[in-house]
């Protein structure tokens, strides 16, 4: 691992203020929260920065607080906090559940709603020391002659990496935005308007320029007659990424979808919401038939390569699980 020299600060202002000098003097610098993540970056020399802004020493970032019509949720409140939340659980219970299915009880403890959803990928690729793959700055995505049975069959080009995070996706479906703060103050922002795909930037997964970091995530209390649902596939029970998950959100009224939602993780690299399936959807009462053909619509379009066709099947049958579990 690279020396680094660590930096505890005790404002978001501050925070703000040494990011943006470092990147004006082109020092590298990178923030750090519960650390699950960036460690093995860095140990991986995946990330390689001079200095860490250590935000944990930022009083106040770390909470949820439940208002009239939205939770606020801190960037610094951890998964497992989510997970056990009695409002959340009452409420948003497929968000308790989501963030009850990402990594392990340890990581939960330490990891942060603002740094899962702030996630690099795990493309092996991308992890490795031993290949300078297209994201991290050389000439060639590797996954497309290589391995690439957990690669993305939608949004791929050039770069097929998946966004890992368990969160995204039932955060999307909901309808949650951020609060960023930087150089020029706070703003707020859908997060479905977060992510990058690879054809705008395929060295980056979020729109945070310069000096600006995540502080909050404002997840608006559903709508009378909504039911949510996330689900993931993955090949370990015990810590694994989702190989294909869904998040659906449907408001049904008189037995018929009024508004819905779906929104697949691991099958892109960014949360993939499917808007074809939703118009589809609404007016109708979901049963199996409507199930299935919402899924049909859903994956037409996909792109899967020679490794990871299954997904198409994968994502099709957990739509319409989801589907039949959310009314």
């Amino acid at each position: 691992m690279k020396s680094f020299e660590n930096i505890d600060v005790k404002s978001v202002k501050e925070a703000v203020g040494l990011l943006q000098r470092f990147h004006n003097e082109k020092k590298s610098a990178a923030i750090v929260g519960g650390g699950s993540e960036l460690l093995q970056l860095m140990k991986d020399r995946v990330a390689t920065p001079d200095y860490l802004i250590n935000l944990k020493t930022i009083p106040g970032l770390s909470y949820i607080k439940e208002e009239r019509s939205a939770f606020r949720i801190g960037a610094l409140t951890t998964l497992t906090e989510i997970e056990e939340h009695k409002g959340v659980q009452e409420k948003l219970l497929f968000l308790s559940q989501a963030a009850g299915e990402a990594a392990s009880p340890q990581i939960r403890n330490a990891g942060t709603i603002g740094g899962n959803i702030c996630q690099r990928p795990f493309c092996w690729y991308f992890r490795s020391a031993n290949f300078t793959c297209l994201r991290k700055g050389g000439e060639i995505c590797y996954a497309v002659a290589g391995d690439n049975r957990y690669h993305a069959i939608f949004g791929g080009g050039p770069s097929y990496i998946v966004h890992p995070s368990d969160m995204a996706p039932p955060l999307v479906a909901v309808g949650a935005q951020l609060k960023i703060a930087g150089p020029a103050g706070e703003k707020v922002i859908p997060l479905e308007k977060f992510f990058v795909l690879p054809q705008v930037n395929h060295t980056r997964e979020n729109i945070l320029g310069p000096g600006e970091i995540v502080t909050e995530i404002q997840v608006p209390h559903p709508k009378a007659g909504t039911k949510g649902f996330y689900h993931k596939v993955r090949e370990r029970l015990a810590w694994d990424h989702a190989i294909v998950s869904v998040s659906t959100v449907l408001q049904t009224q008189g037995g018929a979808v009024r508004e819905g939602r779906v929104v697949l993780g691991g099958v892109a690299p960014t949360p993939w919401r499917v808007p074809k399936a939703e118009q589809f959807l609404r007016g109708k009462k979901v049963d199996e038939n409507t199930a299935q053909k919402a899924g049909e619509i859903a994956l037409e379009g996909a792109r899967p390569m020679k490794d990871n066709i299954y997904k198409v099947a994968l994502a099709k049958s957990l739509i319409q699980r989801a589907l039949l579990a959310s009314v």
